[in-house]
């Protein structure tokens, strides 16, 4: 069962929301909030109950504390922390970068379809990332193109841990190719692909392949475009 927290200022969109997912056999609505500080409340108390949220539906734009502050917050807290998936329109842009700089597992419109509401939540919880790689993938490049950031950091600082070849693994991860698809382009065994992803996250210290993503363009490993 996938336990799941709605958090939006918007009531119609709480219930709507609710009505959907709680109508799933194997989803359960656990907690519902209507901004950021309130959602910190609510996960508080699940968690302590033995009840904490899989997934959590995180609006950007709320009062009190917004949907970045709370997302920081929720998965820099004790654990457990959950999966962070961030509902956004396509005019905020860019609280999206900042929502997965800040640990949110990917981003999903507001007024998706519900089909998509519903594998979005589903492939969240399974501890994927990136509902659409090469969509999310072309965003992110955007952001980094057109937005100043400050210098990154070297590379050896950061990925000196790495293997060549975990290195290359992390550079097509971040360009939004699939474990199959990096299987095919190095010409592995997808397995053996899965051991080195594996690996890359847990010497950097990854959670998913947003936060990889994230790293590989802001440490230089790949740039816009290439």
């Amino acid at each position: 069962m996938i336990r799941v927290m709605l958090v939006d200022d918007q009531e119609m969109v709480r219930e709507g929301f609710a009505a959907l997912l709680g109508a799933q056999p194997d989803v359960e609505v656990v907690g519902t909030a209507g901004d950021g500080a309130a959602a910190l409340a609510t996960h508080a108390g699940l968690a302590a109950a033995g009840r904490a949220p899989d997934v959590v539906l995180m609006d950007v734009r709320m009062p009190v504390l917004d949907g970045l502050e709370a997302t920081r917050a929720l998965l820099s807290g004790d654990p457990p922390h959950p999966r962070v998936l961030v509902l956004t329109t396509f005019d905020l842009d860019d609280y999206v970068y900042d929502a997965l700089r800040a640990g949110a597992s990917g981003f999903l419109l507001k007024h998706a379809p519900a089909a998509e509401l519903l594998h979005a939540v589903r492939v969240v919880a399974a501890g994927d990332a990136l509902l659409a790689p090469a969509v999310t993938r072309r965003l992110i490049a955007d952001f980094v193109a057109a937005r100043p950031t400050a210098a990154p950091a070297p590379r050896p600082q950061v990925l000196t841990a790495l293997t060549e070849r975990e290195a290359e693994v992390l550079a097509l991860v971040a360009r939004g190719l699939s474990n199959t698809e990096i299987a095919a382009h190095l010409v592995l065994a997808e397995q053996t692909v899965k051991t080195h992803v594996s690996r890359v996250f847990t010497k950097l210290g990854l959670r998913d392949r947003a936060q990889a993503v994230v790293l590989a363009y802001e440490t230089g490993l790949v740039s816009p475009g290439s």
